[in-house]
Formats: structure tokens, C-alpha cells, sequence
């Protein structure tokens, strides 16, 4: 079911759950990406999406895979222009984890998009008995390190290049920090590109 959500701007955009029918509308926001973004949203000089990795993006489950996009309706109404995207995928050794990523395109950064998709993602977790979201950054990626710190996530390993964490989705007994750490990542979300925590695709991009 598709939802509409109106941008400080006054930008209408919509969200919904990833169709197979997605795919143009992937790889067109996928082209406006700029290198650094596709650098940290797939850790790697990423220059196109084959034909494999789209059909890997929009052909999910609904329960282990789950993916959001949002889109804009062109102003002649007649096409739809890709803004952003939100996954997760369920960890087959830990039900309770979901590894999970935000992409939003460079123009449309710092609207307040990613916040809503996070926030989507978040509630499609939940419902479906997932309790954390890991992701893993650069090492090298600081602003989002900072964040990861600031908000108590847990540092699962890292290796020098990458850091992997994880970030509880409801305070629990004993970790009340966990419903503000997702918040302090939504508000983060809303002001930058930073939450883009994990590459989710198959080997071959």
C-alpha cells in the first residue's frame, strides 16, 4: 500500500513496498547518485546495476527481504522519478537481525526523505519480529561512526576497512537506549546521507 508524505518544502512524494516493476525506477536513481554515494552505499566504485542485481532489488519476500521506495510523480503526471530506497534482510543465523540500508539521491538529500524511509523500514521490522538493525560502515566514513558512538550502538567487529554495529529498534529492560538511538538515527537520516549502513545485494554488482 503506498503512502504520501508532504517534505518541509512542501514536496509530495510517496512510499511503498518494492514491486519487480520497480526496476527502471531503481536504476534511474541509481544514475543520479553521485560516485561518493555509490562508493558508500556499496563500498566500491559501482558504475551500473546489471540485470542480476536489479532483479535481486525489487523481487523480495515481504518477510525476510523487505524493501521501500520513494518516489515522486513528475510534474506532467505522466512518470515517476525514484528518490530513495530502504531495505532490510534477515539474518538466517539470528532472526532478531536484519542487516539494513538507506539510499536517498544526492538532490533530494537533506529533505528529510531518508527519515521517512527509515522510519517505514523500522515499523516493517518490528511487525516482523526483528529487534536490531546491523549495518557497517567505511571505516573511514567518521560522521557516521560519530553517530553509531553517540547513540550507544554495539560494535560487532571490524576489520580496519569496515566496522559492522548493531542498533537495538525499542528500549528494552535494561537497555532504554534503544528507542532514542533509532530516533538520533531518524533525525540523522533527515539531515544527510550518512545512514547508508550496509552493501545488500547479491556478489555480482
Amino acid at each position: 500500500m503506498s503512502t504520501e508524505h508532504v517534505l518541509a518544502d512542501g514536496t509530495v512524494v510517496f512510499v511503498l513496498p518494492i514491486r519487480p516493476d520497480d526496476a527502471a525506477l531503481i536504476r534511474e536513481g541509481f544514475e543520479r547518485l553521485s560516485p561518493e554515494s555509490r562508493y558508500r552505499r556499496f563500498f566500491g566504485a559501482v558504475t551500473h546495476l546489471t540485470d542480476e542485481t536489479l532483479e535481486y532489488l525489487t523481487n523480495v519476500d515481504g518477510v525476510s527481504h523487505v524493501a521501500f521506495v520513494a518516489g515522486q510523480v513528475t510534474l506532467d503526471l505522466k512518470t515517476e522519478r525514484g528518490l530513495g530506497v530502504a531495505r532490510f534482510v534477515r539474518l538466517a543465523e539470528d532472526h532478531e537481525v536484519a542487516e539494513a540500508a538507506v539510499t536517498v539521491v544526492d538532490d533530494m538529500q537533506r529533505r528529510g526523505i531518508g527519515r521517512i524511509l527509515l522510519l517505514t523500514l523500522a515499523d516493517a521490522a518490528r511487525e516482523r519480529g526483528i529487534k536490531r538493525f546491523r549495518g557497517e560502515v567505511l571505516a573511514s566514513n567518521e560522521p557516521m561512526q560519530r553517530i553509531l558512538a553517540e547513540v550507544s550502538a554495539k560494535m560487532v567487529r571490524g576489520d580496519g576497512v569496515t566496522v559492522e554495529y548493531d542498533v537495538e529498534l525499542e528500549a528494552t529492560p535494561g537497555n532504554e537506549h534503544g528507542a532514542s538511538a533509532l530516533a538520533r538515527l531518524l533525525r540523522e537520516a533527515a539531515g544527510s546521507m550518512a545512514i547508508q549502513l550496509r552493501r545488500l545485494g547479491p556478489p555480482a554488482v
